[in-house]
């Protein structure tokens, strides 16, 4: 039994959701919000009167199931928790040591694995009201939720009952039944294989703290057969635009809109030029920011702002203030910058300055550029810098293909390999990885080269 002495009781309300009057008796266990649904208020009064008498009685609360220890059932404490308590114990544990986006990619994986990992009881909700009680209420913090709307209060009571005892996943059947909810989407078609692997990884992640708090002896998953969908890491060359295509992209964002094309022109120009990924290109400070008149140039990256829903992050900002990815908190990395990005932002700068904070790069009204306004314009300008078959293409479809652009064109000019990983913030070996078709056309370049040398 996992035990607190920490109890909380709350008023009984009337549950006005429900056809015929009912009253919910609510408390908590170490921040833990319970429930339990009466006919009578006198029987949730009675019930609530237990609760109370062995909390003055010193005995210890199970967690998972708000009860007493006088009051679970052989049962209910030799099956230990549900699925559903468990993946909250999950997420709460987690949660002070994550990243915003990461306890996005925790919640979104359950979000999946919670309706399907649960006994069949007669009226089961709508799976978009399971998703919304566990997204915005259940698998958050205590501290972040609202109240429970009433009429999503049968919602939570359903799942709680319904959810399957942790101890259920000991078999290869059950295991399975995550396996299957985590590779479709909410419409049941086909999820996209990097999504799988992702979901794939957090229930991993949350079967191994099973194991450590001693439900299983081995991790369930570990031991299921299950062939993951191939995964696409690689850099699709047809992506991936030439220098010529590149300097028509980011001369016709001056032409989108009154100012929105051009003061993203220099993001764009970041991500081409000096192969900067978004977060990084929103947190660049005029400070990090070395432009001389003449030559390269060098900017200094020290910190990175990835976009994230306000629900995730520690300030409830639209975007975390991380560490650069892949790196120790507070260290940098230097890329040097050729004369074509110096100029564009002396011209940035020059024309809208940098925000209150030293960003270079801020909307008029000083707020940071979210993923979603970066694409939008984008949009337009491939539509004004491409023929119609170019924009029907995957050529530069994404903001974030101009990266792939600028590395790939490091690498395609004979830049030593550790020298590209090094600017573009990757190990060599992820970049080998990405970069695959690119380095092998290296690779039969440098052997004709050592061919010719050879016959010479």
């Amino acid at each position: 039994m996992n035990a607190s002495y920490d109890v909380k009781f709350y008023e009984i309300y009337r549950n006005r959701s429900s056809k015929t009057p009912s009253y919910v008796a609510r408390w908590a266990v170490a921040g833990r919000r319970s429930s339990k649904t009466f006919r009578t208020k006198e029987l949730a009064n009675s019930h609530m009167r237990d609760l109370r008498l062995a909390a003055k009685n010193g005995e210890a609360f199970d967690i998972d199931t708000g009860l007493p220890k006088s009051m679970l059932t052989p049962e209910r404490d030799q099956n230990g928790p549900t699925f559903l308590a468990f993946a909250q114990q999950f997420i709460a544990q987690r949660w002070k040591t994550s990243a915003a986006r990461t306890r996005e990619t925790d919640v979104y994986a359950l979000l999946a694995l919670v309706p399907a990992l649960v006994m069949e009881l007669p009226g089961r909700p709508d799976i978009d009201d399971m998703r919304k009680v566990l997204r915005d209420y259940f698998l958050l913090p205590e501290e972040r939720r609202g109240e429970l709307p009433a009429e999503l209060a049968p919602v939570l009571r359903w799942l709680e009952t319904a959810s399957l005892p942790l101890a259920d996943l000991r078999e290869a059947r059950v295991i399975r039944l995550g396996l299957d909810a985590i590779s479709v989407t909410v419409k049941g078609q086909k999820a996209a294989a990097n999504t799988v692997l992702r979901k794939r990884e957090v229930f991993h992640h949350l079967l191994e703290l099973a194991v450590e708090e001693k439900a299983f002896g081995t991790n369930p998953l570990d031991g299921v057969k299950w062939t993951p969908p191939e995964a696409v890491d690689a850099v699709d060359p047809r992506t991936v635009v030439n220098p010529r295509q590149a300097r028509a992209l980011l001369d016709a964002a001056l032409c989108v809109g009154r100012t929105r094309g051009p003061r993203m022109r220099a993001v764009y120009a970041c991500m081409y030029y000096a192969a900067l990924r978004p977060e990084e290109a929103a947190g660049l400070k005029g400070e990090n920011c070395n432009l001389p008149r003449e030559g390269w140039g060098m900017l200094t990256l020290e910190s990175a702002r990835p976009f994230a829903n306000k629900r995730y992050t520690d300030s409830g900002a639209a975007h975390d203030d991380r560490g650069l990815k892949h790196r120790a908190d507070k260290d940098t990395r230097l890329v040097p910058i050729p004369p074509a990005l110096v100029k564009i932002l002396r011209e940035h700068i020059q024309e809208f300055g940098v925000a209150g904070d030293g960003r270079l790069f801020a909307t008029s009204k000083g707020g940071l550029y979210t993923n979603s306004a970066i694409s939008r314009v984008w949009k337009s300008v491939r539509k004004q810098a491409f023929t119609p078959e170019q924009v029907a293409s995957s050529l530069a479809a994404t903001p974030y293909d101009l990266r792939h652009a600028a590395v790939s064109l490091w690498l395609a000019s004979g830049v030593a390999t550790a020298e590209v990983a090094k600017r573009a913030g990757h190990s060599v070996e992820v970049l080998q990885r990405v970069y695959a078709k690119v380095i092998d056309g290296q690779r039969e370049l440098a052997n004709a080269k050592i061919s010719s040398a050879l016959e010479t």
